[in-house]
């Protein structure tokens, strides 16, 4: 009788300890949940601007952004195509496309943010009908700002290129350069160091403005608005639809954003969300 006591007592301490656990466990389940977390890359301003400005209103939304600097227009892509960020902040979707068909990879445009006014800037010339026979025009290597910068040369008169090929032009595509032109490529970053030694160099606000430079009052030429060259949120086709990336999305078209643009750069970055 005594050990059937004892055998009674010690199932119910064991049942009791048990559903004691239970219910700890289900009182502290919402406190330990983690927060979700983001790391996005980037590369200048104003896209660093704007990271630092939606990284406290991600907060606000349960969201713990990590903001990479990289240091080049290469690795940004491949660390989101490697899995190492979750997403990146510096290109136009033209850029993008030639990525991926050039590395097999699926990134994916998420959200247009600003549109960059495409300009050609000079240090020797204050316009564009002073530039010389023989100059030198200065452009990025990579093929969509290739396209870019003779599209913008073409409608400058400049050149003419092969009827129809647009953005995806090359050196090859000019038909005719009666002007005898030489066109220089060159890395991304290296487009503001060779004011100094070309006769016009063609880039996006994000390298002239650090120069003190502004397409409406220093461009020799520029584009016109295509949103097709928006600056865009990019991430991989299998995150594109996560509940953080959509937050991140909302928050880099919000109104805090739209009044850092129109505030701190009107002359150069145009909001490309309504």
């Amino acid at each position: 009788m005594k050990k059937l006591i004892i055998m009674v007592l010690t199932l119910t301490v064991i049942i009791a300890g048990c559903g004691e656990k239970k219910a700890s466990e289900g009182s502290q389940a919402p406190d330990s949940a983690e927060s979700s977390k983001l790391k996005v890359a980037t590369l200048i301003p104003p896209m660093t601007d704007i990271m630092d400005i939606v990284k406290p209103l991600l907060k606000e939304d349960g969201i713990e952004l990590e903001i990479v600097i990289l240091s080049d227009n290469v690795q940004p892509n491949e660390a989101l195509a490697n899995k190492e960020v979750d997403a990146n902040f510096f290109q136009h979707v033209p850029y993008m496309e030639q990525f991926n068909a050039s590395k097999g990879s699926e990134l994916v445009a998420v959200q247009p943010v600003y549109n960059a006014i495409y300009g050609g800037y000079s240090k020797r010339f204050k316009n564009i009908g002073e530039l010389p026979d023989g100059s030198t025009l200065v452009m990025a290597n990579d093929p969509s700002n290739i396209g870019r910068s003779l599209v913008m040369f073409e409608a400058a008169g400049l050149i003419k290129l092969k009827e129809g090929v647009g953005i995806q032009a090359t050196q090859a595509d000019i038909v005719e350069n009666p002007r005898k032109f030489v066109f220089e490529e060159v890395d991304l970053l290296m487009l503001a160091r060779m004011l100094d030694d070309a006769d016009l160099v063609a880039m996006t606000p994000a390298y002239a403005s650090p120069l003190g430079l502004t397409p409406k009052k220093d461009a020799l030429i520029t584009e016109n608005e295509d949103s097709e060259f928006s600056i865009n949120l990019v991430s991989r086709k299998d995150n594109k639809d996560s509940a953080a990336i959509k937050k991140l999305a909302e928050r880099m078209s919000g109104p805090e954003v739209r009044k850092f643009l129109e505030d701190n750069y009107a002359d150069i970055a145009i909001p490309a969300f309504k």
